[in-house]
């Protein structure tokens, strides 16, 4: 487990729900951001298996097999499990017990009012979101964060605001609840139970899906990172191209191209440099600029495959890394635990009971 006491900028956390294989769109808006804050934080990632719950709880067998798809995938993309924790959600019944107590203290208000509540109720028509789970999710979220004590979360700037109510959250509790010294705190020094975490911002990076909308699995439209070479360079052939280039001998203009757009993600500035001369002059058709942009996704894929097939011949491998992770993410949430139950007065400790001096 990361030492909590080293030299690091701080305690990372960050989930995705288990929807099955990741796709590249999960890699560039996460995942390449999660490896590279390894070494510099104390990082905890999860497999948000109880999230998932929440819009399909009506169909929960696919849940447990796309939670190995992407741990599969986590540490096919570079999760180290030396260097983070790797663990899911369910499997750290802390994370419910801590949701319980600050849903005692939220007003209904904060939860109503979260953008992607509202956005999710209006665009997901398909299924009956009236449920406490539903609005509660954000919460729930918190939860996730608050346990961990984490001092940061990386996310895109949509998810900025459920940081934000985690603060307020963390904030109200800390006004209710006075921090008591326990035994194995994380810090001593800190004169509240939960430190107010910040939002640190994913690189934003426009990767658009085959059709140009963003790369999403309910468009139908992804490069998953178990993606087959053959495979991908077909749907690549088949991507939309800027519209404006209807003939062969039709200039182009990559910055409205969504295969411009990999380029500027994937290929190298030598590559980069072809495609706008070639394109712009029409010196090159776009089954040619598709090829190159085929080229340099390989370049990326391929060794992330390579990890994956380590995993992929022996799954159980996977799971055994999560098991071990989650049995780490227990200890640090129960020591957070251990702290908000004493400050709540609901400790497991036996106290006894005080002694009323008698009247004079």
């Amino acid at each position: 487990m990361p030492d909590s006491t080293s030299q690091k900028k701080g305690r990372i956390l960050s989930g995705m729900r288990p929807t099955g294989k990741l796709h590249l769109g999960n890699y560039v808006g996460a995942l390449r951001n999660w490896v590279n804050l390894q070494d510099d934080y104390d990082c905890f990632y999860f497999i948000a298996d109880w999230h998932a719950l929440t819009t399909d709880y009506a169909d929960t067998s696919n849940i447990k097999q796309s939670s190995l798809e992407v741990i599969i995938d986590y540490l096919a993309s570079g999760l180290d499990p030396e260097r983070s924790v790797l663990f899911i959600q369910s499997h750290v019944p802390q994370h419910a017990e801590l949701h319980l107590l600050l849903s005692m203290i939220t007003p209904l208000g904060w939860l109503e009012r979260v953008p992607t509540y509202k956005e999710q109720r209006e665009n997901i028509r398909d299924r009956d979101l009236s449920t406490y789970g539903f609005l509660g999710y954000p919460l729930l979220q918190s939860a996730d964060i608050l346990v961990y004590q984490a001092d940061f979360v990386p996310v895109g700037e949509d998810q900025v605001p459920h940081v934000e109510l985690t603060r307020e959250v963390a904030r109200r509790f800390n006004q209710f609840y006075p921090r008591k010294l326990v035994a194995g705190n994380r810090d001593p020094r800190r004169a509240v139970v939960f430190p107010e975490p910040k939002p640190v911002l994913t690189p934003a990076a426009k990767l658009p899906g085959t059709d140009g909308r963003k790369m999403s699995k309910s468009y139908d439209n992804t490069l998953l990172l178990s993606e087959p070479e053959a495979s991908l360079r077909s749907k690549l052939k088949t991507m939309v191209t800027d519209p404006a280039r209807i003939r062969r001998s039709d200039p182009g203009n990559p910055d409205v191209c969504p295969v411009g757009d990999l380029h500027k993600i994937f290929s190298s500035p030598e590559t980069m440099s072809k495609v706008y001369d070639g394109c712009r002059s029409a010196g090159i058709g776009c089954i040619e600029c598709k090829g190159w942009a085929a080229d340099s996704l390989w370049k990326v894929l391929l060794p992330i495959q390579e990890r994956r097939a380590k995993y992929e011949t022996d799954p159980k491998l996977a799971w055994d890394i999560l098991e071990a992770g989650s049995a780490k993410a227990r200890v640090a949430a129960e020591s957070t635990m251990d702290e908000v139950r004493a400050a709540t007065n609901l400790s497991f400790e036996y106290e006894p009971p005080k002694v009323f001096a008698e009247k004079q």
